[in-house]
């Protein structure tokens, strides 16, 4: 295929991103949970926000390619978005297709199906993605008004990728999210300002980054920003991590992948199931559960990463 002209950035009316949007969008956002809880509305809100990401790149991209037609270029060709690293989005998963639909009772299988239509024609994503919209709980009304809030904000676009509109939503619904679910909220989410401080700590700018309980991978979002903060180069630094908890795992992908972030991020109990075991890491960045008492201690005496010394059976503080 001859070389093309780059195609013109799409400009998306309105972003709504002006400085605080973010605590706008939440209290919207929130106002819509109702009586549901916090750690069940996390991954109604998320899963959505990741879809409406998707979707603003994939529009954009098969824009510029329309226009591009008469120079080579095939909208329908999914090489053309690979390479620029967009997620392929079937006609029925497009958030165009969403809104039109979101008064419609059936509103939740349609995004379910939209979620599993993406999961399949993207095997990195496959079942990562929240499939579980048309639940009877879930009050069907408030679900096509969270798409409606959400079509709001432009967040996949040239436009919003350059100011990190999506980075900002992720990360603040995260922090507000643990807030909601307190105590349990630490469990996948550790505050950035405490990230922040660990990175610039040890200064990753090259080499393996290890997170052997990384939650949603705040650890690893930040270790990118700051080599960007530095000029570094990303393809520099690899990421291994792992997370025991299902739901937070996907979390995990998904934050990664709304950021064009490659790691290999396994699901499992690093404690008694290490998945990376034969790996040699060049940082270990980590903010490991505290005052657990039934850690299973008993099984690990001899493990061999006590090189420090052992935690009590009775207590994983250190």
């Amino acid at each position: 295929m001859g070389k093309r002209r780059a195609g013109r950035k799409i400009k998306m009316p309105n972003n709504g991103a002006h400085l605080g949007f973010e605590q706008k969008l939440w209290k919207a956002a929130d106002k819509l949970r109702s009586n549901m809880d916090a750690a069940e509305y996390k991954h109604v809100v998320l899963g959505l926000i990741f879809l409406k990401y998707i979707s603003d790149s994939f529009d954009e991209r098969h824009e510029q390619l329309q226009e591009q037609v008469s120079e080579g270029a095939d909208p329908e060709d999914r090489d053309e978005y690979s390479m620029e690293n967009i997620f392929w989005v079937p006609g029925k998963a497009r958030w165009s297709y969403l809104q039109k639909n979101a008064k419609l009772p059936e509103i939740g299988k349609i995004i379910d199906d939209a979620m599993e239509l993406i999961e399949k024609e993207n095997p990195s994503l496959k079942g990562v993605l929240p499939k579980d919209y048309a639940r009877p709980t879930l009050d069907k009304r408030r679900l096509g008004e969270l798409i409606d809030l959400i079509g709001t904000i432009g967040l996949g676009d040239y436009e919003s990728r350059s100011k990190d509109i999506l980075g900002r939503v992720y990360e603040y619904f995260l922090g507000e999210f643990a807030s909601a679910e307190g105590k349990k909220g630490g469990q996948f989410y550790t505050p950035k300002s405490i990230v922040k401080v660990l990175v610039e700590m040890i200064e990753p700018y090259k080499g393996r980054v290890y997170d052997p309980c990384c939650g949603s991978s705040g650890m690893f979002v930040q270790s990118e920003n700051f080599i960007r903060a530095h000029d570094g180069r990303i393809e520099d630094i690899h990421i291994f991590g792992q997370e025991s908890n299902p739901t937070t795992w996907k979390l995990s992908k998904m934050n990664l992948a709304i950021r064009g972030i490659d790691g290999d991020i396994q699901l499992g109990d690093s404690f008694h199931n290490d998945l990376h075991k034969d790996q040699k890491a060049d940082f270990i960045l980590a903010n490991p559960p505290f005052n657990m008492s039934d850690w299973g201690g008993e099984h690990l005496r001899d493990d061999a990463r006590w090189k420090y010394g052992v935690p009590p059976i009775g207590n994983a503080n250190f």
